[in-house]
């Protein structure tokens, strides 16, 4: 390994004579093997509530937890790739605050053909006249503005602890 630094820091003074490149600069380390993103990091109370999506790590998708988004764009020669990803964040965001305070888990999209179908866990805290005019009022907002048909399925629970799968 020194002979190879020695050999690029001899030809790189060849090239450039008045920048010469020293061996000190030149860092290497091993790599490090170690997947550490989509997890959560256990508090010293455990007292961190983690749903069911939360809690299986993102190497379990297709195992134990599914996919967020179901639509075929994303295979090879799929058309609308970006538009489907960004109306996707845009589903997920007008649903966010719309029923704010509300959801309880990871909103799931699914798209079959044109008709697109958004589940969510909502908890009970509003009145049912007021669930039926944000369902009606989600629904009739969004179906405008994708110009394709838009459905809500909609569970729901008394309170968010109904939803944490565990502690950590």
């Amino acid at each position: 390994m020194n002979s190879s630094i020695i050999k690029l820091v001899q030809n790189a003074s060849c090239i450039a004579p008045k920048s010469p490149i020293l061996a000190s600069q030149f860092h290497t380390s091993s790599a490090l093997c170690r997947v550490v993103s989509g997890k959560y990091r256990i508090t010293k109370k455990r007292d961190r509530p983690l749903t069911y999506e939360m809690a299986n790590p993102p190497h379990y998708i297709a195992h134990r937890k599914t996919w967020n988004s179901w639509n075929t764009s994303n295979l090879k020669d799929g058309m609308r790739r970006s538009e489907t990803a960004l109306e996707d964040d845009f589903i997920r965001r007008f649903m966010n605050g719309t029923w704010h305070g509300l959801v309880c888990s990871e909103i799931i999209i699914k798209r079959q053909f044109n008709h697109i179908r958004v589940a969510a866990i909502i908890r009970r805290a509003v009145s049912p006249t007021k669930m039926y005019f944000l369902l009606g009022y989600s629904e009739e907002l969004m179906a405008n503005w994708l110009q394709c048909p838009v459905t809500l399925e909609i569970q729901t629970v008394e309170s968010f602890k109904d939803v944490v799968f565990k502690y950590i």
